[in-house]
């Protein structure tokens, strides 16, 4: 698509006097397709570094960081920093949350990739305990930590600037571009790792090979910089702007004070809605990697590939479920969804007890594609709750609380409750549990498509 003339708006809610302003594209409708592409790609690269993270947490990271004679202690203790990586994500949503609501979507994002890719090439050339010592796993969560700060920031300015920027009627379809974002990171990182296992051995991979998907980020984070810094900022943010402008009263210095005190019940209830499906997900694609070969002697390999089939039959139905949701309405969709996965998490996780490779990649498949039903209308969903001059904050502040929440002590709580019960069935009522909380808080909030988003 040829590249449409730039016109110059005025300074965005909080800039400083004289500071220009981001470019903005006349027509933001003929721009969506591309906005929408470069919010996926960022997306995707974010999560990728986010996931390999995660995969080596659950195969090397423990004896690598964190080295003990107890393999559950070394595993608990690498789960534990993949969790403090979401102890930071609120730090981000504060952070991107302002500079997304004040000074622009565009910007808040370029800023978040920019991070994310420093702490993960970080990871990849950092010293083992065994070279450093304690200064390693310092390191280790220092960089962790980053990560988690960069994530609070990127998923409601991506489906943000892909919502503000869709014709009428596709809001929905427009926001789930960027949402099938993660389960594509996870899929490109599995195209990685696997190749690598499969080369070098397990013993070369937690001596060094480890580290090349962390390092193969740079690339990633170069074009992901590229795409990004080539779109126009939002339509939707440039008009809230401009009415900033010409009431600088109108403006909220610090976004997430001004949430807390207006849209209190709609930020729990929206923080509710995504809990399940952060829980389904993170079970899934992280902890199960290390808990089928640990304590089911399942192969690496097999958890893998039923992972990944699993979630590249969720992203096959992200987008239609998202253009039927923009006919529909989000909530059925999501109800369906919710349902579905409070019924199917007993018997996904009791799948591993099989030790089948089909039967487990079956049961995985399942369950994610119901997850789709409920995490494809979310991206459009959750903004839809927020008025425009809050909603990077609002969207990325119930996301985000949701993935601590139900995803990010996910690993922690279930390397705990296995200790105690040996059983995969404890898996499948832990997650049922909360996609129950997360039905009952869909069903206490209102249908959103016909909202008005320029409000």
């Amino acid at each position: 698509m040829p590249e449409l003339p730039f016109k110059t708006v005025p300074e965005t809610v909080g800039a400083r006097p004289g500071a220009s302003a981001s470019p903005v594209v006349g027509d933001g409708k003929s721009q969506a397709p591309r906005v929408a592409v470069a919010s996926l790609v960022g997306t995707t690269i974010e999560y990728y570094d986010f996931t390999v993270y995660g995969t080596a947490s659950a195969l090397v990271l423990g004896p690598a960081f964190f080295p003990s004679g107890n393999a559950t202690l070394s595993s608990l203790a690498a789960f534990l920093t993949f969790a403090a990586a979401f102890l930071s994500r609120p730090l981000g949503v504060v952070l991107f949350g302002t500079i997304g609501d004040r000074l622009g979507r565009r910007r808040a994002l370029v800023i978040s990739l920019l991070l994310m890719g420093v702490a993960t090439v970080g990871v990849g050339l950092l010293p083992t305990y065994g070279t450093a010592g304690l200064l390693a796993p310092v390191l280790l969560v220092t960089l962790r930590l980053l990560q988690g700060v960069s994530m609070g920031g990127e998923w409601g300015g991506a489906v943000l600037l892909a919502a503000e920027h869709a014709p009428p009627g596709r809001r929905a379809l427009y926001a789930s571009i960027p949402q099938a974002g993660p389960s594509l990171g996870f899929l490109l990182s599995t195209a990685v790792i696997l190749p690598i296992l499969n080369t070098v051995g397990m013993d070369g991979f937690t001596d060094w090979a480890w580290r090349i998907p962390f390092l193969l980020s740079t690339v990633l984070v170069v074009v992901g910089l590229w795409v990004r810094t080539t779109v126009s900022e939002s339509p939707v943010f440039t008009t809230a702007a401009l009415r900033t402008a010409q009431a600088p009263r109108s403006a909220s210095r610090f976004p997430l004070g001004t949430l807390l005190k207006l849209h209190p019940g709609r930020l729990l209830l929206g923080t509710g809605v995504a809990i399940g499906g952060s829980a389904v997900y993170y079970l899934t694609i992280v902890y199960s990697l290390s808990y089928g070969p640990q304590e089911l002697g399942i192969p690496r390999n097999t958890m893998l590939t039923a992972a990944s089939i699993g979630a590249a039959a969720g992203i096959a139905i992200t987008l239609p479920v998202a253009r039927l949701s923009d006919r529909i309405g989000r909530r059925p969709l999501m109800l369906a969804g919710a349902v579905g996965c409070v019924v199917w998490a007993v018997p996904m996780y009791a799948s591993l007890s099989s030790r089948d490779g089909l039967v487990i990649t079956g049961a995985y498949t399942v369950g994610l594609m119901l997850l789709a039903l409920m995490f494809s209308p979310v991206a459009a969903f959750l903004p839809e709750l927020f008025p425009a001059r809050l909603r990077y904050t609002g969207a990325s502040a119930a996301f985000i609380l949701a993935n601590t929440l139900g995803g990010g002590f996910a690993p922690l709580v279930a390397t705990w409750l296995n200790s105690h019960w040996e059983s995969p069935l404890v898996l499948g009522f832990y997650t049922g549990g909360l996609c129950l909380l997360s039905l009952l808080c869909l069903l206490a909030l209102p249908e959103t498509r016909d909202h008005e988003f320029a409000d």
